[in-house]
Formats: C-alpha cells, sequence, structure tokens
C-alpha cells in the first residue's frame, strides 16, 4: 500500500493534480451539504479542506501550486468581467450613480477600519487586508494583494490568506447580522414596506404591449418616427388597421390617422402616457394574423456578422418587410430602438409574413446549437491582452514602486471592456450562462485550492500563537461601514429596505446576501436590481484596493 501513500503524501504532478482534485471535491460537497438556517459557506469549503490537507501532510509542488493559483484567478475575474460588461458602465445611469456613491462608500470605509486596526493593533498590513478581505467575503481582492505583495517581496506571505480564512465565516454571517440590525433599528415593517414600493411610480419595468384606437387629435397626419417626440417615450408600432380596415405593418414613414387600431410596444411604466392616444380595443391580432399569413416569431441571433451592428443599419424593413417589436438579452427585455446595436444571443421578437420571417431567420442565423459552442479564440485573446496590462509597469507620485494592475485586475479590466464594447467592434464575446458559471467556479476552484495549500502549514500555529483575534477584527469590519452607511442611505437618502438590502449585498460581492435579500419579498426584485447595479463597480474597486493596501502601506 505504499503506492497509496505515496500518491497522497509523496511529489511529483500526478500527486498534485490528485490532492488539488481531492481538495476541490471535498470542499464543493461541503458546501452543497453543511448549511445553518439556510446559510453556508459554499465553495469557499475548498480553502478549508485545503488548509486542512496542506496541515496533515499533503503538499503541492511549487509550479503547480503557482499556476493553479495565477491561472485560476485569470479566468474567475476574467469571466465576471465578461458577465458584469454589458451592464457595468450602463448601470451609472437612471439613479445608480447614487447607489454606486454608497457601495463605493462602504469598501473605502472597509478600507479606512482595517488601517485603523492595523496601527491600534500592531498587525502587519498584508495580514490585515486578508482579514479585510475575508471579512467582506471577496475572493479577488485576496488575489490582487497576495500577488502584489508576492511582485513587491518576491515571496508569498501565507498570513493573507490565514486572514482571509478566520475572518470569512463570521463575514457571512455579519452582512446578513447587519441588514436584521437595520430593519430592527428603523423598526422595518416588510407588509408596509412592500405596499409602499407598490406604490411609488415606475416600479415595473417590463416591455409590454398596449392595442388601441387612436382619437387623439394631435396624433393625426403625423408619421410613426415622430410619435416618439410627441409622447416623449419610445414606442414601437408593431401592427395597424386603418379606417378602412386593411392591416399592415407600419414602417417609420408610415401616416397615422384618428381612427386607425394599433398595438403599441414599450415599457409598462409609459402605459399612462400611451393611453392619452387612444381608448384600449379587444382586436384578435392572432386571429387576423392567420388569415393574411402573418405570424409573430422568435428568432435568436447567431451569426457572428450581424454582432454589434443597430438595427437601423440593417434596414430589416426594406430587406424582409419585417418589424421588429422587441430583444431579449440576458434574461432582460429591450425595447427594439433603431439605435440598439444586437448582440449576439440576443432573441428578437419579429412579425412579418411567414416566408419573410424564415428568410430573416436563415440571415440571423436562428441556431441554438452554435450559442452551445464557446467563442475560445475570443476569451483567450482577452486573457492575453488582460495579462499584458496587468504587467505592464505604471509610474504613479507617492509610490516607490510602479504600480501593476495585476493578473486580477488586468484582466478584469479588459473582460469589462469587451463585454461592455465588444459587439461593438464586431468582437463576438458571447458565452451561454452555463459556460460562463462553468469557467468561472473552475478557476475560483483552482485559486482556493491552491491558496489553502500555501497557508495550510502555518495555519493552525498561527491560529494558536493570537491569530483568533483576527476573527474579531474581521466582524469590526464587516459590520462598521454596512451599518453606517446604511443609516445614511435609510436616514437622509430615503432609501426602501429592499434597495438598502440589495446594496449592502452588492457592495460585499456575497450572493448569500442577496439570497436572504430577495427572499424577504416574492412581489418586488428591488433588492436584485440594486445588488446588480452595484455589483460591477464594487468588483472592480475590491480588486484595486487589495493591491493599493498592500503599495501604500506594506
Amino acid at each position: 500500500m505504499n503506492w497509496l501513500h505515496d500518491l497522497f503524501f509523496g511529489t511529483g504532478i500526478a500527486h498534485s493534480i490528485l490532492v488539488l482534485a481531492f481538495a476541490i471535491a471535498l470542499g464543493i460537497t461541503l458546501g452543497a451539504k453543511l448549511k445553518f438556517k439556510g446559510m453556508t459557506l459554499g465553495i469557499t469549503w475548498i480553502l478549508f479542506c485545503a488548509i486542512a490537507c496542506s496541515h496533515f501532510g499533503m503538499t503541492l509542488d511549487p509550479l503547480v501550486e503557482s499556476f493553479a493559483k495565477d491561472f485560476g484567478l485569470i479566468l474567475f475575474v476574467y469571466s465576471i468581467g465578461l458577465q458584469v460588461g454589458p451592464g457595468f458602465f450602463s448601470s451609472f445611469g437612471q439613479g445608480g450613480l447614487r447607489l454606486n456613491i454608497l457601495a463605493a462608500s462602504i469598501v473605502l470605509l472597509g478600507c479606512v477600519t482595517a488601517y485603523i486596526i492595523h496601527l491600534v493593533s500592531g498587525t502587519d498590513i498584508a495580514t490585515m487586508t486578508g482579514v479585510l478581505f475575508g471579512a467582506v467575503t471577496n475572493t479577488p481582492g485576496l488575489g490582487a494583494a497576495e500577488q502584489t505583495f508576492q511582485d513587491l517581496t518576491g515571496v508569498a506571505n501565507p498570513d493573507i490568506a490565514s486572514g482571509y480564512a478566520m475572518s470569512y465565516p463570521l463575514g457571512v454571517v455579519g452582512i446578513i447580522v447587519s441588514l436584521l440590525l437595520l430593519r430592527w433599528f428603523f423598526r422595518v415593517k416588510l407588509d408596509r414596506e412592500e405596499a409602499q414600493v407598490q406604490d411609488e411610480k415606475g416600479e415595473v419595468q417590463k416591455v409590454s404591449h398596449y392595442d388601441l384606437e387612436l382619437t387623439n387629435p394631435q396624433v393625426d397626419g403625423i408619421r410613426v418616427r415622430d410619435l416618439s417626440l410627441l409622447t416623449h417615450v419610445t414606442i414601437v408600432v408593431s401592427r395597424l388597421i386603418d379606417k378602412d380596415g386593411n392591416e399592415f405593418m407600419p414602417d417609420a414613414d408610415t401616416i397615422l390617422h384618428v381612427g386607425d387600431q394599433v398595438r403599441f410596444v414599450t415599457d409598462a411604466k409609459n402605459e399612462r402616457t400611451v393611453l392619452l392616444l387612444g381608448p384600449l380595443t379587444n382586436v384578435a391580432w392572432e386571429e387576423r394574423e392567420k388569415d393574411i399569413h402573418l405570424q409573430s416569431r422568435h428568432i435568436i441571433v447567431t451569426k457572428p456578422k450581424i454582432n454589434g451592428k443597430r438595427i437601423m443599419d440593417l434596414k430589416i424593413r426594406e430587406a424582409f418587410n419585417i418589424t421588429i417589436t422587441r430583444v431579449r438579452r440576458a434574461g432582460i427585455e429591450l425595447l427594439a430602438t433603431p439605435e440598439l446595436r444586437l448582440q449576439m444571443g440576443d432573441r428578437l421578437t419579429v412579425v412579418g409574413e411567414a416566408e419573410a420571417v424564415e428568410r430573416m431567420a436563415k440571415a440571423f442565423g436562428n441556431s441554438t446549437k452554435k450559442l452551445d459552442a464557446p467563442n475560445l479564440a475570443s476569451l483567450f485573446f482577452g486573457i492575453v491582452l488582460g495579462v499584458t496590462l496587468g504587467m505592464l509597469p505604471i509610474a504613479l507620485p507617492g509610490l516607490s514602486q510602479p504600480f501593476k494592475l495585476g493578473l486580477a485586475g488586468g484582466s478584469l479590466i479588459v473582460a469589462i471592456l469587451m463585454g461592455a464594447f465588444g459587439p461593438k467592434w464586431h468582437v463576438v464575446t458571447y458565452t451561454t450562462s452555463s459556460a460562463n458559471l462553468m469557467i468561472r467556479e473552475i478557476g475560483i476552484a483552482l485559486f482556493l485550492a491552491a491558496v489553502g495549500f500555501g497557508a495550510g502549514k502555518s495555519f493552525i500555529p498561527t491560529l494558536l500563537g493570537g491569530g483568533y483575534v483576527w476573527i474579531g477584527y474581521g466582524v469590526i469590519i464587516t459590520m462598521v461601514p454596512l451599518l453606517l452607511i446604511g443609516v445614511v442611505a435609510r436616514l437622509w437618502l430615503k432609501l426602501d429596505y429592499f434597495t438598502l438590502m440589495g446594496l449592502i449585498a452588492g457592495s460585499t460581492t456575497d450572493p448569500p446576501a442577496l439570497a436572504y435579500a430577495t427572499s424577504q419579498s416574492s412581489v418586488n426584485d428591488r433588492a436584485a436590481v440594486a445588488y446588480s447595479t452595484v455589483y460591477p463597480l464594487t468588483m472592480f474597486l475590491r480588486v484595486l484596493t487589495g493591491q493599493l493596501m498592500i503599495l501604500l502601506f506594506l
């Protein structure tokens, strides 16, 4: 049985792969099985399993450990960047700026709190940086801090990972406890809060259609393209029956008349404006379409040449005599405005004659099989750019060493830019949600396992030697910024409690906190909206501050 012992406790590449996979498999299993009142440490169990394996004598080849940690971190942050990229810049509009300022304040206060504890307690700044990112449950920040420390000193510091591991468990709990304390302090009644949210104007933001007869004289004689100028809202006209009973699909130059029956597609929040044009009707559009060979159908964009092109540039009306009424992208319905740029994976709702719809489907691809294959060329090309940017030395005033974005920072920035502007540059960055999740989970699993093996030998001695106080430091770092900003957001900015929960969960990039927040309401999605609004900027700031804490104060 010596071969089995050597396989687990020996050396070599095969041994390293085996123990790495063993720690990952065990950690994922424990994350799925061990829960307390619905809360779990999830994939972070991999870190603790790797620490335990290392403590009991399992080791990794140094080159394998370094590769798994760095490449895993790159895969993780790059997949996150691709996911948040499309909404990164738009998150600063439509009220998102205020939420992002609050989230950035939470990030900054966390760093200030960690630095004050460093000054008072004398704990070295590298360890406090690890405690900070465990307290806010942010792994990319940990990776950025570890890499920056190694770049500056030439050696790894296991105390960074140890501090992270010590503070992480109560970090998860502390975020939810902060939500409960804010609810108690402000005496929030969820049913009353729910009713207030439902009464607020603009709560509903989904795309809807309205069938009505035009009776407003201001509409008589204007073109479809001028309708949005008249109403000051974006409207798509998908069908029209004129006064003589003729049904057709209007284009931008179609003249509207009083007495026309139309189907408008717009945001549901624009309902009152639309109803000023005339009363609702009960036209059986679907039955009429059968008689005149019209059909409404979904077409998926899978042709790379369509990627990044504006609807107006495709001249769909001229080519196919078809109207696009809406576009569904990443679970969100968008109005098919002329300026909207289409992306791979967009699902278009179109109306037209059956033969024309079929021709358009072929021209746009409409092949789900093509979406199943990940675009590996753009993925690895983006990683090349990210690593190059991350290793670029940047001289900043006041820093003795050139500043580098690092593997995490460079990859994240490139991925965000690719996700946001890739379609405009005709670069296909589309990946299915499952493919993106697979890349992300593999990356974080490799990273956590490698970090755990690196920290394992010193973890228990550090804990028994006084490292347990880091747990208390972590609780302070977790809760103080959240409670302070929570009070400001509620007391002065009058945020509703659901948005406040989403803000706090997003500012800590913590999925368990988001799960708790969304479970508090089955009617509105404000917690999820706030989370997704602040998540992109927060993730970027966490990676950046992870490096700055080391560069500025080491």
